[in-house]
């Protein structure tokens, strides 16, 4: 797993194009008491060899990660889209909400429905109702995620999520314009999911 690491430091503006990992390393975190993303999505994902790379939570604009909430090895964040963090931010004060603990309970939750085929129309309607947006007739969402990655989200193998995701795509369910990184889905998808809030 390759990345790029966070300066010790706090800074005002930190630019990551898709594709690309920092690792918020736990030693520095008196430095910088909040990561702030001020545009575009992240993945927050642990880097520890006995996890291979769970994901914890997505964050956009406005979402912080609490980076004296770390575990001992850090977290790591994954550009979806270009984006851009702040880590000298001050935690905000949310009544005790926290972005990434709402995210992993949500992710969770999306793990113990009983079928991979729920637990992927969950994930979608969770991505889309909280990341994505409602374009014509189609829900929208800015980022693709791999086979292997939605895999990992729903607690199956990159093979049953390529059948699954095979499936919607024959079902006009799901479509993946050539040449962009989005991912259209449908409405009545998203609309009929399990877990949908």
């Amino acid at each position: 797993m390759s990345f790029r690491f966070l300066p010790d430091d706090p800074v005002p503006l930190v630019r990551m194009p898709t594709g690309q990992s920092v690792l918020i390393d736990p030693s520095a975190r008196y430095g910088c008491g909040c990561i702030e993303v001020v545009e575009g999505v992240a993945r927050v994902f642990c880097p520890c060899e006995e996890t291979e790379g769970m994901t914890l939570a997505f964050l956009q604009a406005g979402d912080q990660l609490r980076a004296d909430r770390l575990c001992s090895e850090g977290v790591c964040l994954e550009a979806l889209t270009p984006m851009c963090f702040r880590s000298n931010a001050e935690a905000n004060e949310t009544d005790g909400f926290d972005a990434v603990n709402e995210w992993t309970l949500q992710l969770l939750r999306i793990r113990h429905l009983s079928s991979a085929d729920q637990r992927l129309q969950a994930l979608f309607a969770l991505l889309v109702n909280r990341l994505g947006r409602r374009c014509g007739d189609w829900c929208q969402l800015p980022f693709r995620l791999t086979h292997e990655r939605i895999g990992e989200l729903i607690g199956s193998t990159r093979v049953t999520s390529t059948r699954l995701i095979s499936r919607l795509r024959s079902e006009d369910l799901l479509n993946v314009p050539n040449g962009e990184q989005i991912l259209k889905l449908a409405p009545t998808l998203i609309e009929a999911a399990p877990l949908a809030a």
